[in-house]
C-alpha cells in the first residue's frame, strides 16, 4: 500500500475563510501534505483542481463543498461532499435527498463534525449532525480540530490561552462522536472515518491583541487523513483523484494527529488464509484471522471489538493478535504530548466474519 497524507476540510473567502486556494496549496506544501480539499460552505468553485509544485514537491488540491440548509433554525447537519463536480447546495433542505444525489453523481459524502458544541463566547452555534436516520453516506468526520477548540472556550482567558498555545488543544474526538460511530458499526453499517481541521485562518482582534486562528500551515500539521492506495499516485490529476476518493470511500485510511509525531507509517491489517485484508475490508478466514498493528514509534495501542476494549499494549511499536470471533475490530493509539495523554491515531475498522 502507498500512503498519502492530506487535509479534508478547509475554507477560503468564497465562504468564511481568509486564505485563497493558492495560499492553502502553499501551506499544504510547507506542511508536507500530499493532498488538500477545499470545502467552502454552500458553494462549489470549479476550475481550480490540480497539482501545485514547489521544487521537487507537489500537492494535489481538490475542490469539494460543505453543505447545509441555510433556512434551518437552528443550524445543524453539515455535509462534506467530494467529487460531484457540480453545485449541490440547492438540495440541502432534505439531507437524505442530498446524500442520494451525491452518490448518483459519483461523489461521496461524510457527515461533518457530528458533535459540534456551541461556543457562546464567539457567538457560534451547536452545529452537530442530528438527522441520524439518513443512509448512503461514506462515513463521519470523526475528529474536527476547530470543533474541539469550540468546546474549550469557557472564558476569554481560556480562549486566549488556546489561541496563543494551539498545540495544547487537540486531545481526541468527542466521546459522543466515538460512541455514535460504534453504534452505527454495531448496527451492521460500514462507516468510514476521516479527520480534518476545518481550517479558516481567521484574523481576530481583542483589544490590542491580534492573532490568526489558526494558520493553515499549523493546522495542516495536526489532524489529518492518511489514505492508503493500492497503486502509487502518478501526477495525473484524474487518476490520482480517483485513487484517493476510492480509498476514502472504502475506509482504506486512518486519522492521524501528526503534531506530536508523524503518524505516517501506521498500519492495521488482517492476515487470513485468503490473504491480507486492509482497513475497511471484510475478513472471512475459515481458520481464524490474525490482526496486526505497526506504529512509526512506540505508543499505547488499544484494540477494540464492537466498541469494547479487547486488549492493550503499552509502549509498543507493534501488536499481533489472533482472533476467531466475528466483529468489528478497530485500533486507537495514544501518545504523551504537552504533559497529557492524547489520541494519536484512529484506524478504520476491519470487519471480521461479515
Amino acid at each position: 500500500m502507498y500512503e498519502y497524507v492530506g487535509n479534508t476540510h478547509t475554507h477560503t473567502p468564497y465562504s468564511d475563510g481568509e486564505g485563497s486556494h493558492e495560499e492553502i496549496a502553499q501551506a499544504a506544501l510547507q506542511a508536507g501534505l500530499d493532498f488538500v480539499f477545499v470545502t467552502d460552505h454552500n458553494v462549489y468553485v470549479s476550475g481550480l483542481d490540480g497539482y501545485r509544485y514547489e521544487g521537487d514537491r507537489r500537492v494535489l488540491l481538490l475542490v469539494g463543498e460543505e453543505i447545509h440548509d441555510r433556512t434551518r433554525d437552528p443550524q445543524k447537519n453539515h455535509l462534506l461532499v467530494y467529487e460531484t463536480h457540480k453545485e449541490m447546495a440547492p438540495l440541502a433542505e432534505d439531507a437524505q435527498h442530498l446524500i442520494d444525489q451525491v452518490r448518483l453523481s459519483g461523489g461521496l459524502a461524510f457527515l461533518a463534525h457530528p458533535v459540534d458544541p456551541d461556543a457562546p463566547l464567539i457567538h457560534n452555534d451547536d452545529l452537530s449532525w442530528v438527522d441520524w436516520d439518513v443512509s448512503g453516506y461514506a462515513g463521519l468526520e470523526i475528529w474536527n480540530f476547530m470543533s474541539e477548540f469550540k468546546g474549550l472556550l469557557g472564558s476569554v482567558r481560556q480562549a486566549l490561552t488556546y489561541v496563543y498555545n494551539p498545540e495544547q488543544i487537540a486531545r481526541g474526538p468527542y466521546p459522543a462522536a466515538m460512541e455514535r460511530w460504534d453504534q452505527l458499526l454495531n448496527e451492521g453499517k460500514h462507516v468510514a472515518v476521516i479527520g480534518g481541521t476545518d481550517a479558516h485562518a481567521l484574523n481576530i482582534r481583542y483589544g490590542p491583541l491580534r492573532a490568526v486562528v489558526f494558520p493553515y500551515e499549523f493546522l495542516f500539521r495536526t489532524v489529518n487523513t492518511h489514505v492508503l492506495t493500492p497503486t502509487p499516485m502518478t501526477g495525473r490529476i484524474e487518476e490520482d483523484r480517483r485513487l484517493l476518493l476510492e480509498s476514502m470511500r472504502r475506509g482504506r485510511c486512518f486519522v492521524g494527529y501528526d503534531l506530536p509525531a508523524p503518524t505516517r507509517g501506521f498500519r492495521f491489517h488482517a492476515e487470513t488464509d485468503e490473504g491480507r485484508i486492509e482497513m475497511g475490508e471484510s475478513a472471512k478466514g475459515r481458520f481464524g484471522v490474525t490482526l496486526q498493528v505497526r506504529l512509526p514509534k512506540r505508543a499505547e495501542i488499544r484494540l477494540l471489538r464492537n466498541g469494547e476494549m479487547l486488549k492493550t499494549w503499552q509502549d509498543a511499536e507493534a501488536a499481533v493478535l489472533p482472533v476467531k470471533e466475528a466483529g468489528v475490530y478497530r485500533v486507537e493509539v495514544f501518545i504523551r504530548f504537552e504533559k497529557e495523554r492524547r489520541t494519536w491515531i484512529l484506524s478504520n475498522p476491519i470487519y471480521v466474519g461479515s
